[in-house]
């Protein structure tokens, strides 16, 4: 099987706490996607656990990856932790794990119904709160949360966005509502609920319709959630 994969650092594990400290965090699992084979990553930066990252921030984030790309050597390696006992088995563990959610959400009739049935929900909910309920008995450590604290002053240097940032956008938004051919958008959605009542139609060409009739972003993915239209493999369009 080919596949290409796609990584993103963990942003649930940035803590508010002793930020320099998600830099080391951001670094060991970047070294981690990159010896587990990755094609594309993604690393957050030091301060989006209070805000949105500074222009310092992004910086220490792409060199984090320049710097594993670079001059750590693991790049230079097909699979640099091949045959590692405890990796194989921890990949087996996953896979069975995850075979495992498959089969017992296929058995309830798919990832709509259990949806509905609020079982997805459920086992996000009671996995956070195992974790939650581990880092404050101390049984799970966060370095700067529940050990190593520190007095900290107020964070300061964030980035703020201005107000008329919102302002601005929605400005944007209303004048393409009020500019675009509601007739054409109204009849491009009618198409494209009437070929997800059908599995034989290729939705591709009615979704680059709705979405040149500048259809919003938001509104369409809305729309496909209503009508079960797959929007995991299409494109992101700016529009409006």
């Amino acid at each position: 099987m080919m596949l290409r994969v796609h990584t993103q650092t963990a942003g649930s594990m940035l803590t508010a706490q002793q930020v320099d400290n998600n830099i080391v965090r951001v670094a060991l699992q970047t070294a981690a996607a990159v010896m587990g084979g990755t094609q594309s990553l993604h690393t957050n930066s030091r301060d989006e656990a209070l805000a949105l990252p500074t222009e310092a921030s992004v910086q220490v984030a792409l060199r984090t990856q320049q710097i594993v790309a670079y001059e750590s050597g693991l790049a230079d390696v097909v699979d640099p932790l091949g045959g590692s006992y405890y990796v194989e088995a921890m990949t087996n563990a996953i896979y069975d794990e995850a075979m495992a959610y498959i089969k017992k959400i296929d058995e309830m009739g798919g990832a709509v119904v259990a949806i509905e049935k609020g079982y997805i929900q459920k086992e996000i909910q009671e996995s956070a709160y195992k974790w939650q309920m581990e880092v404050e008995s101390g049984l799970r450590t966060i370095v700067g949360v529940n050990k190593f604290q520190v007095e900290e002053e107020a964070p300061k240097d964030l980035l703020r966005v201005d107000a008329s940032v919102g302002a601005n956008q929605s400005k944007k938004t209303q004048a393409v509502r009020a500019n675009r051919d509601q007739a054409a958008v109204d009849k491009a959605l009618a198409d494209l609920k009437a070929g997800a009542a059908d599995e034989s139609v290729n939705l591709m060409p009615l979704i680059l319709a709705a979405l040149k009739h500048m259809l919003l972003w938001v509104k369409f993915v809305m729309y496909c959630a209503k009508y079960s239209v797959n929007t995991k493999l299409i494109p992101h369009y700016n529009i409006g």
